[in-house]
């Protein structure tokens, strides 16, 4: 996947009304993405994505929607670097978390090892690591299963586990595929405050979801349709709101 640096671009748009740092923290220009079905000779070539392009900014909390099949997952994965483009790039600033649709865990291990592995991996030091891992635990309500192994955990216990991988470093950049799918309806409270407090000390959020039942919560909302990202024209990026040159520009399809 190749990577460029953005140009700053300015905005009028922001969680609190406000003008947008310069600075978007994610740029995804252009992402192009194919599958190939079928066995030669008869094969078919599937073109997921066709030139999406978007860009997240600090402190904004995005939805991103669409129907099954329209490549939501594919973007995502493409976004944190699992995946490669066909074309396009993607410019990352700053430390990402990930949580996928399907929990990636160890069956064997317990809550309190797979923060400890991650925590490690993420270059964390233990005490930063206990700390972050014990606020998660309280945030997500469910300290009581830190001895618990993967194997023995419930769905949604599951999917705590999972997002509070994601949540561990504290990243910049907080990439969501359908998070809450599992929770209870107190979990998906809390979820909500998490995303919150995040969103008020300038952490950026980008949730995939196949529909918005509360779109209040978020600052917009970004629709995969037809291989494409459509979304409101003052969204900050698009047409109507970039500034001389297009620099981050978005295209739109009707």
């Amino acid at each position: 996947m190749s990577t460029e640096t953005a140009e700053p671009t300015t905005t009028g748009q922001g969680p609190d009304a406000g003008v947008l740092p310069a600075a978007p923290v994610l740029v995804a220009s252009g992402i192009e993405k194919s599958y190939r079905r079928g066995v030669w000779p008869v094969q078919h070539e599937r073109r997921v994505l066709r030139g999406v392009s978007l860009a997240l900014y600090p402190g904004e909390v995005v939805g991103l929607v669409g129907e099954n099949g329209a490549g939501k997952s594919t973007l995502m994965k493409i976004l944190v670097g699992e995946l490669a483009p066909d074309a396009g790039a993607v410019t990352r600033n700053g430390l990402l978390g990930y949580c996928p649709q399907q929990p990636v865990v160890y069956e064997r291990l317990t809550c309190d090892e797979h923060f400890e592995l991650f925590g490690h991996a993420y270059g964390m030091t233990p005490a930063q690591r206990r700390r972050s891992a014990s606020g998660l635990y309280v945030a997500l309500g469910f300290e009581r299963y830190a001895a618990t192994r993967a194997a023995q955990l419930s769905g949604g216990t599951l999917a705590k586990l999972n997002l509070g991988l994601a949540l561990l470093p504290d990243p910049a950049v907080l990439l969501l595929d359908e998070p809450y799918a599992g929770f209870d309806f107190d979990t998906y409270l809390k979820f909500w405050g998490l995303v919150a407090a995040r969103r008020e000390v300038g952490r950026s959020v980008l949730i995939i979801s196949h529909f918005v039942t509360d779109a209040e919560r978020f600052d917009r909302i970004v629709t995969l349709r037809g291989g494409t990202a459509v979304q409101p024209p003052d969204a900050p990026g698009s047409a109507s709101a970039a500034p001389p040159g297009g620099a981050l520009t978005r295209e739109a399809v009707k």
